[in-house]
């Protein structure tokens, strides 16, 4: 089978490998799409702390069943499934409290371990998740980005008519947007790029906001929102992110920004601020997508800019993905 190797930061070499075969509880996965993610382009760039080359990346993917390995019996051979791509020990505290996704141990596929760049996969079955039949390869291979937005919005506790603002419209910030959207909140999305906020305007049912010349109480009947959801992992709005909510208000932060964040103490303190983290997300999150998905309450347009194909990726990879200020979210079809 053809695989595409990191080998080292700046270079990707299709190679020639063993197609992997499953072993016990696991099952072969012929990978149909896969979508790009930042992390895919730092480990390119040598920037993702934690990684070893050579690896074959890709995280975020899509398929058909091939081969089951033995005791196998909830799938069969044909259907078409997503990957999850978090191994989970099952040992650790976070795992017996149910929180998989910050496993102690965790291994993330296409980051620690060879991922979906190639074109078998062979994933444990808790880590395959059936897709329905009117949802297409390019939607099902953005289930996992979708996912970690939808980890987001539960863990803000969103409920129908809350006021929520997401602050940057990557593909989570969107992905949380639609989500929240989808269950009923009032939902508005800030961010400075004019091109950002154009898709917004074009793709999703939410309102565009410019937070340097607009205020956010305007779209919320002269009030702060009650959440706030940072997607930006920018100190700065990160740091600002307690003058943007309610008095008794909650903020999730899902970006991540690889430093120190600081605020005002009073200022969190009079409000009674809930302040969270967001990492990764559950197979509870990842069957609300799918089902959300199957109903056509979220799309892959909502986030999805660019598409490519797999024999071109080595060639084009810096240029049009790393390199591409237009890109906001781009899947790659074998």
């Amino acid at each position: 089978m053809k695989s595409l190797v990191c080998k080292e930061p700046f270079q990707l070499i299709l190679e020639e490998r063993e197609k992997p075969q499953p072993k016990e509880n696991e099952v072969q996965l012929k990978i149909a799409a896969i979508g790009i993610c930042g992390t895919d382009i730092h480990a390119y760039a040598g920037n993702q702390p934690f990684f070893e080359y050579p690896r074959v990346l890709g995280h975020e993917a899509s398929g058909v069943i091939t081969k089951l390995g033995k005791n196998v019996d909830k799938f069969k051979v044909g259907q078409r499934a997503t990957l999850i791509p978090y191994v989970s020990c099952g040992k650790c505290g976070a795992c017996l409290s149910g929180k998989t996704n910050c496993c102690e141990k965790i291994s993330v596929i296409g980051v620690h371990q060879d991922g979906a760049f190639s074109e078998y996969l062979v994933a444990p079955t808790q880590n395959i998740l059936l897709i329905s039949d009117n949802v297409d390869d390019v939607t099902a291979a953005l289930i996992e980005p979708y996912a970690i937005s939808a980890h987001a919005v539960r863990r803000a506790q969103i409920k129908a008519g809350d006021d929520v603002l997401v602050v940057g419209a990557g593909p989570i910030g969107l992905g949380a947007a639609a989500i929240a959207h989808a269950d009923g909140a009032n939902v508005i999305i800030a961010d400075t790029s004019e091109e950002r906020r154009k898709h917004i305007q074009a793709n999703l049912p939410v309102p565009a906001v410019d937070p340097i010349n607009e205020k956010i109480e305007d779209y919320f009947d002269g009030r702060l929102p009650l959440v706030v959801i940072d997607a930006t992992g920018n100190q700065k709005a990160m740091n600002n992110a307690v003058n943007l909510i309610r008095h008794g208000g909650r903020i999730v932060f899902v970006g991540l920004h690889k430093g120190t964040i600081e605020f005002s103490d009073p200022d969190f303190h009079k409000k009674e601020t809930t302040l969270m983290g967001s990492r990764n997300a559950t197979l509870e999150d990842f069957e609300k997508v799918q089902r959300l998905m199957a109903g056509g309450k979220i799309a892959a347009n909502m986030m999805l800019t660019h598409t490519f194909k797999y024999n071109e990726l080595a060639d084009i990879y810096e240029e049009e993905i790393t390199k591409n200020r237009s890109l906001i979210k781009s899947v790659i079809l074998y």
